[in-house]
C-alpha cells in the first residue's frame, strides 16, 4: 500500500524565493512583517512588528494582555532551537482557597480571576531586544499607525462581537463602548480604530526614547510595560467585580507587583528525532512535548498507518493522539515533568501496544515510575450552578473550532525565515476582547489562560500562584542536519498540534509539498480532556472534514469513533516557511479556510 498522493490542484501556491518569507493568520500582519524585511531588518525584527499588528486586527483572537510562546534559531547558532518563553504565572492571590471560597468548581473561561499575569509584549520586545536590529519605535509602527488611523476588519471580529453583544451590553459595558460604539457590532470592511492601544504604544515609544543604547531603549519600554500605566489601570480596573462564565460578579487578584515580578525568558527547547528530523517544541508547561510523543509512538509504524488520508492511518494517528494527550492530562505543568521517561523508545513501544483495530473510549494515561498520575474530572457536560437553567456563556474559551464544527475563529500564528537562515515561528494568543471587559485606558482586556489550571489537588497543572498554567500555545520549528528548515505553527486550542501532526506526517514521510499538506484533509480527536472552559470530554469523539471521503469516514466509525464532519474546508489554520540549505530555496504557504491567512516573499 502507497501513501496517498497529494491532489494536483491547490489553493494557492507554495511561494518559493531567496530573500525572505512570511506567513501568517492575516494578510496585514504578513504584509508588514514582509514589508520589514524588504526594508533591510531580519527575520525577528519582521516577527516582532507582525505580532503587534496581529493585535490589533485580529483582536477577537489575541490581545497585548495574553500570552505567546515561540521557538526559533539563529544562523549564528543554527543547530540550537530555542524557546522564547512569554506565558505568564498564575498571581499571587491566586489560590485555590480564594477561587474555592468565591463559589467556583472550575477556573472560570471570562473574566479577570481566568487572568494570568500578561507576558506576550515583555516577551517579544525580549526578542527584539536580544535578535532584532530594528528600533523599537519603527517595529511598532505599523501596529500603532493600524490602531490610530484604523484598518478594515474581517468578517469574523463582527461575528464575535455579535456573539458577546449582550454580555457586553449587560455586565461589560467598558467593552461595549470599544467594540459596539453605535450600539450595534462593526460590519465586515468597516475601518474601525483603537485609540486607546494606540496611546499605549506611544507611551512605550516614548518611554525608549532616553536610552542611550538599543538594548537600554528596548529595557526602558519593558519596565514601562511592567511598572507604568498598563500595569496600574490594569490592576485598579480588575478590583471591581465584573461578570464571570460562573455565571456571578467576582473581582480580580492581578495587581502591580505580579506585573513588575514577572519578565520573559529563553528555554532550550523539548525535541524528538523522527525520521531524520528534529521536532523541537516547548517544555511541558505546553502542551508542545504531546505532539512528540506522539511521533514516538507513530514511529514504530509502518508508513501506511501514518497515512492521515486513509482509514487506518487515521485510526492509527486518532488513536496515538489520545494516548499522548492523556499522558499530557496527567503529568504535564510547571512541574518537574519526567519528559525524557515519556519520550523513551521503552514506553513509546509500550503504548503502541495499546493501540488496536477498535477505538477506545477511556481515558488512558501511562504508568511513569514514581509519578503518580493525575486524572482530571472527566465531564462529558458542565453547567456551573449558577447558570443552571439559565443558558451558557458568550465569552468563553479559546476562539477556536467548535465540536460541531463549526468555525468560530482561531488564535493567531505567525512564521518568518530570512535569507541568512534566521527563523522564527510564534503562537500568540489570549487577551481576546471576548476575555475579560476592556481595560478603557488601555484598549484592551486581560487574557483568560488560568482556565487551564484545575482546582483539584496534587496535579501537575492545579492552581497555584506563580506557576504557568499548562498553555495549548505551541510553534514548532523542525531541524535537519543541524539546521532549521521549517517553522511551523497553528491557532486551534487543543487542535494545534493535532493538526501539526498531520502537516509534519504528509510532508516527512508523505513526500507533499507545504501547501499541499497545508490544504489536505484534516481531522482530530476530541477524546480529550478539554485545555478550555467548561473543560468536557466526548469519549470516542472525532470531527473530521467531509473531504477525508465517505468510505474512509464510514470505515472510523465501524471502528468505534464517534464521527462529527465538520464540512469540506474548516478545519486548521496552519502557515509556514522553509529553507532548503542546499540550494538556499526558501517558502512558505498558508492556510486557505477562512479566507484570511497569507503567506508572501521573494
Amino acid at each position: 500500500m502507497t501513501y496517498t498522493p497529494p491532489p494536483s490542484f491547490t489553493t494557492r501556491p507554495t511561494l518559493q524565493g531567496t530573500f525572505g518569507m512570511s506567513a501568517s493568520t492575516h494578510w496585514l500582519a504578513t504584509a508588514s512583517a514582509q514589508a520589514v524585511l524588504e526594508r533591510g531588518g531580519n527575520a525577528f525584527d519582521a516577527a516582532v512588528a507582525g505580532a503587534f499588528v496581529l493585535h490589533v486586527v485580529e483582536p477577537h483572537l489575541n490581545g497585548p494582555g495574553g500570552d505567546m510562546t515561540g521557538v526559533f534559531a539563529t544562523a549564528g547558532e543554527p543547530d540550537r532551537p530555542v524557546v522564547v518563553m512569554g506565558q505568564g504565572p498564575a498571581p499571587a492571590a491566586a489560590t485555590r482557597e480564594h477561587y474555592l471560597a468565591e463559589g467556583l468548581e472550575l477556573v472560570p473561561g471570562a473574566g479577570a480571576l481566568a487572568a494570568a499575569v500578561p507576558a506576550a509584549v515583555d516577551a517579544w520586545f525580549l526578542l527584539l531586544r536580544d535578535h532584532g536590529t530594528w528600533e523599537l519605535e519603527d517595529v511598532l509602527a505599523f501596529a500603532l499607525g493600524y490602531a490610530r488611523d484604523g484598518h478594515p476588519i474581517v468578517g469574523r471580529v463582527g461575528a464575535t462581537i455579535a456573539a458577546v453583544a449582550d454580555l457586553f451590553i449587560e455586565h461589560w459595558p467598558t467593552s461595549a463602548a470599544l467594540w459596539m460604539p453605535e450600539g450595534r457590532a462593526p460590519r465586515e470592511g468597516e475601518v474601525i480604530r483603537n485609540e486607546a492601544y494606540a496611546r499605549v504604544l506611544g507611551s512605550l515609544v516614548s518611554a525608549a526614547a532616553d536610552g542611550a543604547t538599543r538594548t537600554e531603549r528596548i529595557d526602558a519600554a519593558r519596565l514601562e510595560w511592567r511598572t507604568g500605566l498598563v500595569a496600574q489601570a490594569a490592576a485598579d480596573f480588575v478590583r471591581t467585580p465584573h461578570r464571570h462564565s460562573s455565571g456571578l460578579d467576582h473581582a480580580g487578584v492581578l495587581t502591580v507587583e505580579d506585573f513588575a515580578g514577572f519578565e520573559a525568558g529563553y528555554e532550550e527547547a523539548t525535541t524528538f528525532d523522527f525520521r531524520g528530523h528534529t521536532i523541537a517544541k516547548t517544555g511541558p508547561w505546553g502542551q508542545g512535548p504531546a505532539l512528540l510523543q506522539t511521533l514516538a509512538i507513530l514511529d514504530g509504524f509502518d508508513d501506511e498507518r501514518l497515512d492521515p488520508s486513509t482509514a487506518i492511518g487515521a485510526h492509527t494517528i486518532l488513536e496515538a493522539q489520545k494516548l499522548a494527550i492523556a499522558d499530557r492530562e496527567a503529568y504535564y505543568g510547571d512541574a518537574d515533568v519526567p519528559m525524557d521517561y515519556l519520550l523513551s523508545p521503552e514506553y513509546a513501544a509500550e503504548r503502541r501496544t495499546l493501540i488496536t483495530d477498535e477505538a477506545s473510549l477511556e481515558f488512558r494515561p501511562g504508568t511513569v515510575p514514581g509519578v503518580p498520575p493525575f486524572t482530571p474530572p472527566l465531564r462529558t457536560e458542565y453547567t456551573p450552578p449558577a447558570l443552571v437553567g439559565g443558558g451558557g456563556f458568550a465569552g468563553v474559551g479559546e476562539p477556536t473550532v467548535s465540536r460541531s464544527g463549526e468555525t468560530r475563529g482561531d488564535t493567531c500564528h505567525i512564521d518568518v525565515v530570512d535569507s541568512a537562515g534566521n527563523m522564527v515561528s510564534a503562537t500568540p494568543s489570549g487577551g481576546w476582547l471576548q476575555s475579560s471587559p476592556t481595560i478603557p485606558e488601555l484598549g484592551f482586556c486581560l487574557g483568560s489562560r488560568l482556565q487551564m489550571t484545575w482546582l483539584e489537588e496534587g496535579g501537575p497543572s492545579t492552581l497555584e500562584p506563580g506557576k504557568r498554567p499548562r498553555t495549548t500555545l505551541t510553534p514548532t520549528l523542525i531541524l535537519k542536519d543541524g539546521k532549521p528548515v521549517v517553522a511551523l505553527g497553528s491557532p486551534g486550542g487543543d487542535q494545534q498540534d493535532q493538526w501539526q501532526l498531520l502537516y509534519i506526517l504528509r510532508t516527512i514521510v508523505g513526500g507533499y509539498t507545504p501547501q499541499q499538506a497545508i490544504d489536505a484533509p484534516s481531522l482530530h480527536t476530541t477524546s480529550i480532556p478539554g485545555s478550555f472552559w467548561p473543560r468536557t470530554w466526548e469519549p470516542g469523539g472525532a470531527v473530521v472534514e467531509d473531504r477525508l471521503g465517505e468510505d474512509v469516514i464510514a470505515d472510523l466509525e465501524r471502528r468505534g469513533h464517534v464521527i462529527t464532519r465538520a464540512g469540506d474546508w474548516s478545519l486548521g489554520r496552519l502557515s509556514s516557511v522553509a529553507k532548503d540549505h542546499e540550494t538556499g530555496v526558501l517558502s512558505a504557504a498558508a492556510n486557505p479556510r477562512g479566507a484570511q491567512g497569507y503567506a508572501a516573499g521573494r
